[in-house]
């Protein structure tokens, strides 16, 4: 299977390809991609000279364009779209309906993959998008379970491309309004989510507290674990019980289950971490590169090999295998 790599940054582009990736995505440096982030991203010389680095390596790119355009200000997604194209992408990453129209209408020749974004989980919007905008491969939300990601890919027409590391976001896949309500910044419209502008630690006795904004999200022991500053894997009171009501503070890890995605008919499997160190980058690709080369060799996958970089240092299968449906 392909395995599709993140890069926030030139040098964990190049990184991520000598790690042995076999396609890189990454975004250009504004609101039209969803890890709008100060000091990530790439400018329009950077992503040209990206695409040259990858192609030489036998490496495909792919440009997420993955938010959604303001209203009556489309231009600055369009010219992502056409700088794309021109840059030689091998696909750009889409989720606005106007965007994926304007794609197929300018550029046909350029092949369109569905952003985890537009939150497609069923086999009859993935279709739409197939036979409505010539969608090529869909980034299936992390709110499926295998079983479920089978059933899809036996009845649709296009490829399919799942998560297996990095951020568990699964909140409507990442059309998230509480990081808006709380910030003012719209991780759909302006691609930040949890903005670090907005992201506050202070020590409070024995006590490391972390805020978004006016909202105090958790609360931990110093020196423990700080849970990543998004207010879905904050700690709430609800009635009598306390927790993380939305989300609990930890990576998904999927490798185990790489044989599984395999028998479901999964094309590519997609790591998570634009946002992540060029360190960060490479240990991940290089094990995730050992792991899809033990499946297709029939031998078996080490578990928790990446622990040590997970949030809080916990894994999950996430929605995968689900328990608690």
């Amino acid at each position: 299977m392909e395995l599709v790599c993140p890069a926030g940054t030139p040098a964990a582009l190049r990184a991520a390809v000598d790690a042995g990736a076999d396609t890189i995505y990454c975004g250009f440096r504004d609101e039209t991609n969803a890890r709008n982030f100060p000091g990530l991203n790439f400018s329009r010389e950077e992503m040209e000279e990206g695409v040259r680095y990858a192609h030489k390596a036998g490496v495909k790119l792919l440009v997420a364009i993955n938010t959604f355009p303001r209203a009556g200000a489309p231009e600055k997604w369009r010219a992502a779209v056409d700088d794309a194209a021109r840059f030689g992408a091998d696909a750009v990453i889409l989720a606005d309906l106007g965007l994926l129209a304007y794609a197929a209408d300018k550029h046909p020749g350029l092949r369109r993959h569905l952003s985890v974004q537009a939150a497609a989980a069923n086999a009859d919007a993935i279709n739409f998008y197939v036979d409505t905008f010539g969608v090529k491969r869909v980034v299936l939300p992390r709110v499926l379970t295998v079983q479920e990601i089978s059933a899809i890919n036996r009845q649709i027409g296009c490829e399919t491309e799942v998560f297996v590391f990095g951020g568990l976001c699964v909140m409507a896949e990442g059309r998230c309004a509480l990081s808006a309500y709380a910030t003012g910044r719209s991780p759909d419209m302006n691609g930040a989510c949890s903005p670090a502008s907005h992201v506050v630690y202070r020590e409070e006795g024995t006590d490391l507290v972390s805020r978004l904004g006016p909202f105090t999200i958790n609360r931990v022991k110093r020196g423990a674990p700080a849970p990543y500053p998004t207010l879905c894997k904050g700690c709430f009171s609800a009635g009598e019980y306390r927790g993380h009501v939305f989300e609990d503070p930890v990576s998904l890890d999927a490798a185990t289950l790489i044989a599984e995605f395999a028998k479901a008919g999964v094309t590519a499997l997609k790591i998570e971490g634009r946002q992540r160190s060029r360190s960060y980058t490479q240990a991940v690709v290089r094990s995730f590169r050992k792991a899809v080369e033990a499946e297709a060799a029939g031998l078996p996958i080490m578990a928790n090999e990446l622990q040590r970089l997970t949030e809080g240092q916990t894994t999950t299968a996430g929605a995968y295998a689900k328990t608690w449906r």
